[in-house]
């Protein structure tokens, strides 16, 4: 166990920590940074400030926690939790108080000015996510990108990611992969998403909750073909871990006969390097589908044959024509 400092001793083991590992942040999605603000003047005349610092936390089992990720919690002068409750449950189990402030995903400028100003003063905060390392998918990434902006030193105290944990026990090609995070609500927006992504020969790796998983395999076959492998990931790290190798069109069947339960994570295998016919992409296979109607075929019957012929599901067939043929 990590031996806990506290007073002056706390301040002092904090000055003579190594220095901070700057990186970039990650993009432009989220609301811009506050103004730059002054650094506060220490004795001796030195413009100093605090640090933050991005500190993985458990993706289910609390013994995965590291002894520097517990002494920094415990060091900090603050913590930034995207849900106070979550992380007070982490923080009670190993006894530690830290005061903690909320930063979520509807944090305003007005909350991110302030928690900019305390490490500008000089105190140090410890971000955390509620699962994992925080800025990956998460509202962090905006913090720590003012920071950089505003030349507060930014260090990681690096834990588990369910993102490569699931691609490390998925079965799936690991050599080369894309991360993909959660798709949009917005059915355009995702189905965009996914559309340019059909010739990606890297595996992807996508976030979703269980309430949305059967829409989001549903476009993944939609988009990528039925046959398309990928790796079903739930649970990771918890009592009742599963990680299911199996194709888009068994997972899309399994979970229309079984509810959902847990947070997922799903490894997509990339576009294989030969294009047989299993791979074409579902406009390919609705315009076969309206060339047999034309014909004069029914249309259950023309999804049946495209069906067959295509590897997807002929019901999904069948409810993305209707609409084609409602507004022709």
């Amino acid at each position: 166990m990590a031996v806990f400092v506290r007073g002056q001793k706390r301040r002092k083991a904090i000055l003579k920590r190594p220095s901070a590992i700057l990186y970039s942040g990650w993009g432009n999605r989220f609301r811009s940074c506050p103004e730059s603000l002054p650094l506060t003047r220490r004795t001796g005349g030195a413009a100093m400030s605090g640090t933050l610092y991005v500190i993985g936390t458990p993706i289910g089992n609390l013994e995965d926690m590291t002894l520097r990720q517990l002494r920094m919690l415990q060091e900090v002068d603050f913590i930034a939790a995207e849900d106070t409750r979550v992380t007070r449950k982490l923080l009670s189990h190993y006894d530690i108080h830290t005061p903690m402030v909320s930063y979520h995903d509807h944090s305003g400028q007005l909350v991110t000015q302030q928690l900019l100003q305390r490490m500008a003063a000089g105190e140090t905060c410890g971000i955390v996510t509620d699962a994992g390392m925080p800025c990956i998918s998460d509202p962090g990434e905006i913090l720590v990108r003012c920071c950089k902006e505003q030349g507060i030193p930014v260090t990681a105290v690096p834990g588990p990611s369910a993102a490569i944990t699931a691609l490390a026990i998925s079965g799936q090609e690991t050599g080369r992969f894309t991360f993909e995070g959660f798709l949009s609500v917005t059915k355009k927006q995702r189905m965009e998403h996914l559309h340019s992504l059909q010739t990606e020969r890297r595996t992807m790796i996508f976030y979703e909750a269980p309430h949305k998983l059967l829409r989001t395999l549903t476009d993944l076959v939609a988009c990528f073909g039925g046959e398309r492998p990928v790796s079903i990931c739930r649970e990771l790290t918890k009592l009742h871990e599963e990680v299911w190798k199996t194709t888009l069109a068994e997972a899309l069947h399994r979970y229309e006969q079984q509810p959902p339960k847990g947070e997922f994570v799903l490894i997509v295998a990339g576009m294989p390097e030969s294009t047989d016919e299993t791979t074409r992409s579902m406009e390919d296979a609705l315009q076969q589908v309206q060339e047999r109607v034309a014909q004069g075929e029914r249309l259950t019957d023309a999804c049946k044959a495209v069906a067959a012929e295509t590897g997807y599901r002929k019901q999904d067939l069948y409810q993305q024509a209707i609409p084609e043929r409602e507004s022709e």
